[in-house]
């Protein structure tokens, strides 16, 4: 089934509706896709409900993409099928959103404090869909619509990044913490992009004790060797494939939905549901 299980909405740092990722996918000729926004899962409802009063046939995965750190990396778990009424799940989501709440708060009032960069909270809480989240697009953002610089990268080399002396590092939850709450919710976790972790393997092998379950070795930023290398990493760990084009906005530089240059075989969507069975009939 031709499927892309990354993908991002305005309910975090996409651009597009649920309703229109569900209708550029059903364009783009695929069958099922996941919405994984980043720390929430209120775009899963609003595509749900545009599928079935349209009758549109697409299938829906519930996702999630958990923006963690460890030690000095910032690693990106999926979650695919939780159960999102689940007490320590949602209460990772509130946790996660008051971090990004707090985190950005800091930085506006450093910007205003040393770099005379005046920017309110409001403007970039309304960059997102109601209730969604806020993170560091949106601050690059604020920052440019105000005049503090040219362009949104601009606003990244100056500001959004370690080094810079207005940026304060998000207060955010460990990978290992993201992954047992969701394999605790009876989803499957699973470790996104990793070709950006240099010690990808050897903490993959430590987030299995607390139930990773997937590598998404198909990725716009993983070439075939990498593609070939991390799923054969996850045939020797015992670990399932996944894959998505982690679409953000229409250009070729941030992925597309259209399958081709991201293509994600069909055989990944029918081993998300096998694991997702047998994680439910374990419990």
């Amino acid at each position: 089934m031709k499927g892309d299980f990354h993908i991002h909405t305005y309910y975090s740092d996409g651009v597009f509706a649920p309703e229109k990722i569900v209708d550029l996918a059903l364009e783009a000729g695929l069958e099922v896709i996941a919405l994984t926004d980043h720390d929430n899962i209120l775009s899963y409802g609003i595509a749900k409900k545009h599928i079935d009063a349209d009758n549109l046939n697409l299938k829906l995965i519930q996702g999630i993409e958990v923006n963690t750190l460890y030690k000095e990396y910032e690693v990106h778990i999926l979650g695919y099928f939780p159960n999102v009424e689940d007490s320590d799940f949602k209460n990772l989501l509130k946790v996660q959103q008051q971090a990004r709440i707090k985190q950005t708060k800091e930085i506006l009032t450093l910007l205003n404090k040393k770099e005379g960069i005046k920017i309110k909270f409001e403007d970039v809480k309304n960059m997102v869909a109601d209730g969604g989240s806020i993170g560091r697009p949106h601050i690059a953002k604020a920052i440019t619509n105000v005049g503090g610089t040219s362009n949104v990268m601009e606003a990244y080399k100056k500001y959004i990044h370690r080094d810079s002396n207005v940026y304060i590092e998000r207060k955010t939850v460990s990978p290992f913490d993201a992954v047992e709450v969701i394999y605790g919710a009876g989803g499957i976790p699973v470790i996104a992009h990793p070709y950006d972790i240099d010690i990808a393997e050897d903490l993959i092998k430590k987030l299995m004790s607390c139930g990773l379950m997937g590598i998404e070795a198909y990725h716009r930023k993983h070439s075939p060797a990498i593609v070939e290398y991390f799923s054969s990493m996850a045939e020797k760990l015992g670990l399932i494939v996944t894959g998505g084009s982690d679409f953000h906005v229409p250009n070729i530089m941030n992925g597309q939905i259209i399958l081709g240059k991201n293509f994600v075989p069909e055989w990944i969507y029918d081993k998300l549901v096998e694991t997702k069975k047998r994680l439910d009939m374990a419990e």
